[in-house]
């Protein structure tokens, strides 16, 4: 026991990862029985984002208290994110010019396969103002949250003294639920195990490559969005060393890969924010869920390659104005995602739409991708984590809320 927790627990997670691959290549008949490990594990995380997202914005608020700062650092975090996504977008856009996954691809072999009734903007601006808030508790709907606990905690603000017994409950409870995902952490290893072993006994050891260039496209946009777009906002904008930040995060990054969501990721963010970062608890409290609903970087990279691929595919002529309109409309699509698996195939049809490509196109590309989109979206998931604790360091730093020397103790963990 002692050398288990011992061992650092993104050690543990990246060897059972490996475990789990060879279990499923020696004995693929066998991997589901252990499936429902990863099943308990994906609804323990599940289970504490809605509370997590409610309690901790309310909170993070209210230590803020100056209203002034308050919108500093929300200004900032939008800007932040805005950002990131249109990078994203345009860095999916050139990959898939530069590799041409769509180039050939025998869309017309697939099965179609409808997306029903797409979301309207409309409909996704009314939809943030819930009518109960227990049923937005229910179906974890992410906007409604995040707009209800920001009326909480800018009223507990404004309420003064009376709404000080109030911020010390919002402030311990979060401080608990904090302690619960520690918990539910040490189970990290056996989830993303199960998980990874059930994916790979699905489809095979192929299943890294099946769809050839799309997945090298998909793999090459996450890590130049990473590499190159994070490492410098990180590097020349917060000024900080690049290795402790990639270090202190693995863990996030692992169950980012595995659960393929960010919001089943936003737990664990949280707590490698506060014990490997350095992040004050009123920063990263306030960035990160609402990251989890707008901060999409691998979304929007994947959303910009994906219709390329499609148009590239149908033999579209590509002008500077498709150009621009998969950009505009890729980058809106992203910030309207839900934080679930496989969210991106849903906001395709409106990028395509915008395009002239019909529904019954989309399907085609939709049947085409499916069977693979659960690999494609455990790795496009790594650049939105990534994005969410980039743009909370970064913006930590501009607030003096970022305790370097934890932040740099990661590099000689």
């Amino acid at each position: 026991m002692s050398w288990w927790f011992g061992t650092a627990l993104w050690k543990r997670v990246l060897a059972f990862l490996v475990l789990g691959v060879i279990f499923a290549l020696v004995a693929p008949g066998q991997a589901h029985w252990v499936q429902f490990i990863g099943d308990l594990f994906v609804r323990a995380i599940r289970m504490l984002v809605a509370p997590i997202v409610l309690v901790t914005i309310a909170s993070g608020i209210t230590t803020l208290a100056d209203p002034k700062r308050l919108g500093s650092l929300g200004g900032r975090t939008i800007g932040m994110f805005a950002l990131t996504t249109f990078i994203a977008v345009s860095i999916g856009m050139v990959v898939a010019a530069i590799v041409q996954p769509g180039i050939g691809a025998p869309l017309g072999t697939a099965e179609a396969h409808a997306l029903g009734t797409p979301v309207t903007p409309y409909e996704q601006l009314i939809n943030i103002i819930p009518t109960n808030i227990f049923d937005a508790l229910a179906k974890g709907d992410m906007l409604a949250l995040i707009f209800t606990s920001i009326l909480i905690g800018c009223g507990t603000v404004v309420a003064g003294e009376a709404g000080k017994p109030f911020a010390n409950l919002l402030q311990s409870t979060s401080a608990v639920l904090l302690r619960v995902v520690g918990l539910v952490m040490e189970v990290t290893p056996f989830g993303v195990f199960a998980l990874i072993a059930n994916a790979v006994a699905a489809n095979g050891a192929a299943v890294f490559v099946h769809v050839g260039w799309l997945a090298l496209a998909v793999v090459l946009g996450s890590l130049l969005q990473m590499l190159v777009v994070h490492s410098l906002l990180l590097r020349f904008v917060a000024r900080l060393p690049l290795l402790p930040f990639f270090r202190g995060i693995i863990d996030a990054l692992a169950v980012a890969f595995s659960t393929a969501s960010s919001g089943a990721t936003l737990p664990v963010a949280m707590r490698v924010s506060e014990q490997n970062l350095g992040i004050g608890r009123s920063v990263f409290s306030t960035v990160l869920p609402l990251g989890a609903s707008i901060g999409k970087d691998g979304t929007a990279m994947y959303v910009g390659l994906l219709s390329m691929f499609a148009l590239q595919a149908f033999g579209v002529h590509l002008t500077p104005t498709v150009y621009a309109t998969v950009l505009l409309t890729g980058a809106l699509a992203a910030f309207g995602t839900a934080p679930v698996p496989s969210a991106s195939l849903f906001m395709l049809a409106a990028v395509l739409s915008a395009v002239g490509v019909s529904p019954e196109q989309t399907a085609l590309v939709v049947g085409f991708v499916l069977p693979f989109d659960r690999l494609l979206d455990m790795t496009r998931t790594v650049p939105s984590a990534s994005a969410n604790l980039t743009v909370a360091t970064l913006v930590a730093r501009w607030e003096g809320e970022l305790d370097e020397e934890v932040y740099r103790a990661a590099d000689m963990a």
